[in-house]
């Protein structure tokens, strides 16, 4: 005891912790720090009460000889049975509470710092079972909360579903406009293709008309060369050769009749030029008006991409929700299977305590008549000299009874610890499941309530 892995309270706290957790009201009142000096009564009774507490065996049954055994004069072992009973089941239980070296002596002749360090480590175990009890009805209660807020969603996507189904659904009403509006994007389309052609045919008159205004400029641009490079020559000739009038005026004629040609063509170049800027504004404006209309069917592109786009989004959210539908369905198999398997424990639970009921009767009506015996049983006091050889070998086999009685409890309780173990961890798996779940469906609705 003196390797402690818990602390080592005080006889006051002691005192004030099983008056209050353990003890029963008249029990509590007389318990007081004298009967930790110690008295091994007191005792005796504190660790009955603690096993009442813990496991539901009551003290009287303490001192109930078994009866399934046949015990050959059983008043002999009634002042034994219960301190041997309390022995066993403190010895299975103080291994939990870290108590290692539990003798037949703290019971029969208990020291004070001894059993002061006993009762620490039980004290130290009830509150570590009184806090972990908290967290499982914290956990249960959490759960019940879960399971509530589950079918508050179920709810909340059923009525979804049905907002969803509705948006789908034009209604009469307003289908004669739904139907008006396809019409007229249908003529939209058809107008706009027409026009396309047509500006499509009005740009390459325009380029045709463009490269031919750049020939005629050239072309102009060479006459006006060769008008210089003649005017030139003219005034070289002038200076050079002086011949006769009449020759002077018919060139003088074919001179003024070239000019008069050229200002002819120079004012129908002109006037074409006029022609043609006339034309290039009203191309100018087609292209304005074209640009607008290109605008507006690029705007009429990008609403039906957007709609195509809300369309596949919806189908994917409709297909992430019917995912999630079948993880709920999932988890709710699962839910009913976990209560099912509890509910199968607690009706083995409740059947073996009927047994158990019914064996305490059968012990009870036992011990009746065997009391019944004991005035026969005082008659035949001098044969029992005889038989003590016999009594001798029939407790020894019934040492090696109680030993294999203790590898089978102990045994069950190991089963019971691992079985409460696995609930416990399945219980967690659940809870961390069903908040995943929830977090994902909170998403999933902020993400549809913003769609829709």
């Amino acid at each position: 005891m003196a390797e402690n892995t818990f602390p080592v309270y005080s006889a006051n706290e002691i005192l004030n912790f099983y008056r209050t957790e353990v003890l029963t009201d008249q029990e509590a009142k007389h318990f007081t720090k004298s009967d930790l000096a110690p008295i091994p009564k007191a005792v005796q009774t504190l660790y009955m009460r603690v096993l009442h507490l813990l496991y539901r065996f009551r003290p009287e049954c303490h001192s109930m000889v078994p009866v399934l055994e046949n015990i050959q004069y059983p008043a002999y072992h009634e002042g034994a049975t219960a301190i041997i009973s309390v022995y066993v089941r403190m010895l299975q239980f103080l291994p939990m509470c870290l108590v290692y070296d539990f003798s037949l002596n703290d019971l029969l002749a208990p020291k004070k710092q001894r059993t002061l360090s006993v009762l620490s480590g039980i004290m130290n175990f009830l509150l570590f079972r009184k806090h972990r009890m908290e967290g499982m009805l914290e956990k249960q209660a959490k759960y019940r909360a879960d399971v509530d807020r589950l079918q508050a969603y179920t709810k909340r996507n059923l009525e979804a579903e049905k907002k969803i189904e509705t948006l789908m659904v034009t209604p009469p009403e307003h289908q004669a406009e739904a139907d008006e509006l396809a019409a007229a994007m249908s003529e939209l389309q058809a107008a706009t293709m027409h026009e396309c052609q047509e500006v499509n045919a009005k740009n390459d008159s325009i380029a045709e008309l463009k490269t031919s205004i750049a020939e005629k400029t050239q072309k102009l641009a060479q006459l006006k060369m060769d008008v210089s490079g003649l005017k030139e020559d003219i005034s070289k000739l002038k200076s050079q050769i002086v011949e006769s009038p009449e020759e002077l005026k018919t060139q003088k004629e074919k001179m003024r009749e070239n000019v008069k040609k050229i200002k002819n063509s120079i004012e129908e170049t002109d006037e074409r030029v006029v022609e043609l800027q006339n034309l290039v504004q009203r191309l100018t404006q087609a292209e304005t008006e074209m640009q607008q209309m290109h605008t507006l069917l690029q705007d009429l592109e990008s609403s039906m991409n957007n709609t195509k786009q809300r369309q596949e989004e919806y189908l994917e959210l409709n297909a992430q929700y019917e995912k999630k539908q079948k993880e709920l369905k999932n988890l709710c198999v699962e839910e009913g299977q976990l209560k099912r398997a509890l509910v199968m424990r607690l009706d083995k639970k409740s059947k073996q305590n009927i047994r158990r009921q019914k064996k305490r009767e059968m012990k009870e009506q036992h011990v009746q008549d065997v009391l019944g015996q004991c005035n026969q049983i005082q008659q035949k006091r001098e044969e029992m000299a005889e038989r003590i050889q016999e009594i001798s070998s029939e407790t020894q086999q019934l040492k090696a009874k109680i030993q294999s009685l203790r590898d089978v409890c102990s045994k069950e309780t190991e089963s019971a610890q691992a079985l409460y173990d696995t609930l416990s961890n399945s219980m967690d798996e659940l809870h961390r499941r069903i908040e995943t779940h929830i977090v994902d469906l909170k998403c999933d609705l902020t993400k549809m309530s913003a769609n829709v």
